[in-house]
């Protein structure tokens, strides 16, 4: 239909949606079962949400190659509207006719996680511009520059906040074998913690040990205000107190494979942080986190979900939390591929954490000591291009 729609007016149309019902038993949360973190939230029914992007874009040919284009893409969130996207960019100068300059607020995206909800590299979302596409060994470079602002925080921060970005994707290196790098280099005046930086290393592999499975492999350290994937990192004051930088590494291994009816992705990943300033100056925190998501076509349009999910945080001086999360679900979509949407869930997920964890968080999940939880739902989650 998109397509259909793009065909008849010449607009680019592409967007993210998800939203349905959600409950839980007694008075438990919906969702949320997670320990916070990076790599905790296995979002397989564990979302409890409703949202939508919808980007409209439009590309102009003015002549001789050169091309122009503007893109929007508002956002909603339960009920809380914003802008996730907006900018321009222009294509084909005579001068560098490979090129793509851009200019304003966009998502400069990478690679996600998926059944983690997370884009481990990127490095958007602010105000910001750049230029794509610069031939380097086979790969492309992009270069970015960014200040603090956004649609949403009206450029308010008193961080002045600023950084640099590069991006160098897709560089083969062995066969069926891509590495891409990127880096940040943060700048602005903050009241706790250094000024920061972070570099990053993905390689993926396809056909790995065997036909039709992709492997996944991050490398990502940052310090002070830089976050992992380059973005900032605790910009803002909080109820007007001041947040500290931190020391950050992570590593993940994903993979991703269709084979047949059989679909998934799992992966293992570990992150650490140490803040470098403020009253938790030193300690470190230690996430480690081990699941995956299996599809499996039962009929045409058929496919059953199962997804599984053990983390835990380690705190220095507090005792170790544990939550252990899986889903059960009857999904329906256009075939059973693991990645075809729009699809149609019936799910029951049970998550179960230590005292510990109920300790940590006990204004949410953990109240009153609880230990357990049953959530239950039926969700669409669909994209379109």
């Amino acid at each position: 239909m998109a397509k259909k729609i793009s065909t008849a007016t010449g607009l680019d149309l592409w967007g993210y949606a998800r939203g349905g019902f959600y409950g839980a038993a007694g008075s438990q949360p919906k969702a949320g079962y997670q320990l916070g973190g990076d790599l905790q939230h296995y979002r397989l029914g564990n979302e409890g949400d409703n949202y939508i992007e919808f980007g409209l874009g439009r590309k102009f040919d003015l002549g001789e190659g050169l091309k122009w284009g503007v893109y929007y893409m508002p956002k909603v969130y339960n009920g809380t509207s914003g802008t996730a996207q907006v900018y321009s960019d222009i294509s084909g100068l005579e001068f560098a006719p490979n090129l793509s300059f851009w200019a304003g607020q966009r998502f400069h995206r990478i690679q996600d996680v998926h059944i983690l909800d997370n884009w481990v590299m990127e490095d958007g979302d602010n105000y910001g511009a750049g230029v794509d596409g610069i031939a380097v060994g086979g790969g492309k470079l992009n270069l970015s520059v960014y200040s603090d602002g956004n649609s949403d925080n009206h450029n308010t921060s008193s961080n002045n906040g600023k950084r640099m970005n590069f991006q160098l994707v897709d560089l083969p290196v062995n066969p069926g074998g891509l590495l891409s790098l990127t880096g940040g280099v943060i700048g602005g005046s903050y009241a706790l913690g250094k000024k920061g930086g972070a570099l990053g290393l993905l390689h993926n592999q396809k056909d790995f040990l065997v036909k039709g499975l992709t492997n996944s492999l991050f490398l990502q350290a940052s310090n002070g205000h830089a976050a992992l994937n380059g973005k900032f990192y605790n910009l803002d004051d909080v109820n007007g107190v001041a947040q500290a930088g931190a020391k950050q590494a992570r590593i993940i291994e994903a993979i991703n494979w269709q084979v047949g009816k059989f679909g998934g992705q799992a992966l293992v990943g570990y992150q650490t942080r140490t803040p470098d300033s403020g009253p938790s100056d030193g300690v470190k925190t230690k996430d480690l986190s081990v699941g995956g998501r299996v599809s499996y076509g039962v009929a045409r349009q058929v496919k059953l979900l199962g997804e599984v999910g053990l983390t835990s945080r380690a705190i220095d001086g507090q005792d170790k939390q544990r939550l252990y999360k899986s889903t059960a679900a009857v999904a329906f979509s256009p075939n059973t591929d693991f990645w075809t949407r729009p699809e149609f869930r019936v799910y029951l997920t049970r998550a179960n954490w230590n005292d510990a964890a109920a300790t940590a968080n006990s204004s949410s999940f953990g109240t009153n000591g609880r230990k357990s939880a049953t959530s239950f739902g039926v969700q669409m989650e669909v994209w379109w291009q």
